[in-house]
């Protein structure tokens, strides 16, 4: 792996390109790996990490996706490590502060609630535990996992919550219905060699930056989707793979999209929706006056729960 990373910093994600980009790596040829069995048409290794804000930025596509097209696309997620932990100075940032502005102006480019005071209130030294902890969650259930990843997100990105703390983690299990006590065994064993195993995987596929996406299907025909993208993107690599892919059509009333997804912010609700954006957060701010939701408010934008 190479040592040169004065030009490049994961952590400071490029909005005009959709990429949080890692330092040169030592590259492995995609062609050494081989199409696993499955039993959809197409699969997705998603290359991704809990703290990288241009993957949050496509949780509007991506749910989108998985709506659309779930009966033809299986995405299998992979954590890439974006931050070992600060021994480096590149691209403007050296320290956990450098990053508090970088975040809020990601923010505002994906329309997607980011509070970069994390940052300032309770740094993260690096992004390795909840990456270890997403990959015990995933031991015991990959739904529970992904659900898992959501929260996590969710608390760092908008609560301000150090997610390399156990406290943060174990609620958040605990929201996704996970184990705790396994999931901690798990974080002190497997989940620590499957996460180094990610890691390789990423050396292989030649992943340079996050979000990775590679659409791969069982002949051997691979579409590679790399940063953040409008959802054209996503849904034009799963039909060059099986033109035979048929779009779902589902129910885009709010109750079914917070029965799917039990958070929503504007922007997701808008492109699964189909709701204007100008129009989505008087309607989701009406829910919460009649009692049907929550909202949580950060500096950079809201979320909505169903009302517990």
């Amino acid at each position: 792996m190479s040592n040169d990373t004065t030009k490049i910093n994961p952590l400071l994600c490029n909005p005009e390109t959709g990429i949080c980009e890692m330092p040169d790596l030592d590259n492995e040829k995609l062609t050494s790996i081989e199409f696993q069995s499955n039993t959809k048409p197409v699969k997705v290794v998603y290359f991704t990490d809990p703290i990288c804000s241009t993957c949050w930025g496509i949780e509007p596509q991506l749910r989108k996706l998985k709506l659309e097209y779930g009966n033809s696309v299986e995405i299998e997620y992979r954590m890439g490590g974006l931050l070992p932990d600060w021994s480096y100075n590149s691209g403007g940032i050296s320290k956990p502060s450098d990053v508090a502005h970088h975040w809020d102006e990601v923010s505002a480019y994906y329309d997607m609630p980011i509070d970069g005071d994390v940052w300032l209130e309770d740094p993260l030294d690096s992004s390795y535990p909840p990456s270890i902890a997403f990959k015990a969650a995933q031991l015991q259930d990959n739904k529970k996992a992904i659900l898992f990843l959501r929260a996590i997100r969710e608390m760092v990105f908008m609560e301000k919550k150090n997610i390399t703390k156990w406290e943060h983690l174990e609620l958040a299990a605990t929201k996704s219905g996970l184990d705790t006590v396994q999931l901690r065994l798990a974080i002190e064993g497997q989940a620590k060699k499957d996460f180094e195993e990610d890691l390789k995987l990423a050396r292989a596929y030649g992943v340079r930056g996050f979000p990775s996406l590679f659409f791969e299907s069982g002949h051997g025909a691979k579409e590679f989707v790399y940063g953040a993208k409008p959802y054209a993107y996503y849904e034009l690599a799963v039909l060059k793979l099986f033109p035979n892919a048929e779009k779902t059509v589902y129910s885009k009333n709010w109750e079914t999209l917070f029965g799917k997804y039990t958070s929503l912010t504007a922007k997701e609700f808008t492109e699964l929706s189909g709701t204007p954006r100008s129009e989505s957060e008087q309607l989701l701010n009406n829910l919460v006056i009649a009692g049907s939701l929550e909202k949580l408010t950060t500096k950079n934008g809201s979320i909505w729960k169903l009302r517990a």
